[in-house]
């Protein structure tokens, strides 16, 4: 929209650095659509890596997951990097902008008039009640969003894990151990440390000893349910969250972006709210190939790879490695490789194709098919 010469109002609670979650994953899709956006510079000068692929190891053994990157051009590969810095680039970036006003403040309410969204109330830096009005109010507060309940169905579930610079943790607890008090850090030593793999157990076991470096995180996992409100559009984390195991959340806004800029950039006109609301409903349906496949492979991943004293969990583990070494290809390739190809909905069955061949004998221990139906 920016882009576009759309005039655009963007209120953000907070405009300093996030230190919230230090590691940021961004797919090689992702990185493809940031460069469809003219934003691939926002990872410049941030210390951001290249990343080819993952590896997994369980019992000793190592087993390489690549990407399948052999028809593309060396630059064109995964970038992981610290959350805060990308998100200050993309901030300068709109900043940089004649058209966009970039302004700190904390957005307490919708402004509806007669079933239309007209803008927003919130208060600023100071403290003062304002009002923003627009014919289009793009909300995306995140996953603690305040907004989320006039503009969709939500219903999440919630999963807590620790993170320490890129080292992330699943506590499959509904009580979480206490890091005041030293029982997350002995969780994390007794518990965790005994099945890191060798190269890094030291530099574990030194980070878990240093003062203020373990931190605790909710995430939630929660579909797409959105309902249709004339003048608004939900989109981001406030629509839709999967679970963070394959570092997808990046690539899916940066794909929804995409489809919206792509969705309103023939538009002149954004006063008639019914109108457009109608128009963007297709929104909704555009995003779901690309990521359903995403939020399904996170989440059967984790249920996949949590610790587990289930033999049909440890069966599973054991038939992802053997699939990997046997066809070169892990599924995890698969939710990478769907944005290389000229549909995604093809590579979404495909997706499904190679689930259903080498999971189905065990896959109903983890109820596949309800997250086949729950996740759009």
């Amino acid at each position: 929209m920016i882009q576009d010469g759309r005039r655009v109002q963007v209120i953000e609670r907070d405009l300093n650095m996030p230190n919230r979650i230090v590691g940021e994953v961004l797919l090689p899709g992702g990185y493809i659509k940031l460069i469809e956006l003219g934003l691939e510079d926002c990872v410049d000068e941030i210390d951001a890596q290249q990343f080819l692929g993952y590896s997994l190891y369980k019992d000793g053994k190592e087993t390489p997951i690549s990407y399948p990157m052999e028809k593309f051009q060396s630059h064109i590969s995964g970038r992981t990097s610290h959350n805060g810095r990308f998100v200050q680039r993309l901030r300068k970036k709109a900043a940089s902008l004649h058209n966009v006003t970039l302004e700190q403040g904390t957005v307490t309410s919708l402004i509806e008039e007669n079933g239309i969204v007209k803008g927003v109330h919130y208060k600023n830096e100071s403290g003062q009640v304002l009002t923003a009005y627009a014919p289009l109010t793009i909300v995306c507060d995140g996953c603690f969003s305040n907004l989320r309940r006039s503009l969709c169905y939500p219903k999440s579930d919630e999963v807590k894990f620790t993170t320490e610079i890129r080292c992330m943790v699943n506590v499959p607890s509904e009580k979480v151990p206490s890091v005041s008090n030293g029982d997350m850090a002995c969780y994390l030593k007794t518990l965790v440390a005994p099945k890191v793999f060798p190269e890094v157990y030291n530099s574990f076991i030194s980070a878990i000893e240093k003062k203020g470096n373990i931190r605790i995180m909710p995430t939630k996992i929660m579909a797409a349910a959105p309902h249709l409100t004339p003048g608004a559009l939900l989109i981001g984390d406030a629509l839709n969250m999967r679970h963070p195991i394959t570092g997808g959340g990046m690539t899916v806004a940066l794909s929804d972006v995409v489809i919206l800029r792509d969705l309103l950039r023939p538009l002149h006109d954004l006063f008639d709210a019914f109108t457009i609301s109608k128009y963007l409903e297709s929104f909704y349906t555009l995003r779901k190939p690309m990521s359903s496949t995403i939020n399904i492979l996170a989440n059967v991943l984790q249920k996949v790879f949590s610790a587990s004293s289930n033999p049909a969990m440890e069966n599973m583990q054991h038939l992802s490695r053997v699939f990997e070494t046997w066809r070169g290809l892990f599924i995890w390739n698969i939710s990478n490789a769907i944005w290389f190809m000229p549909s995604s909905i093809k590579h979404s069955i495909s997706f499904l194709f190679h689930c259903n061949i080498w999971y189905r004998p065990i896959v109903t221990s983890i109820s596949f098919s309800q997250t086949l139906v729950g996740w759009g």
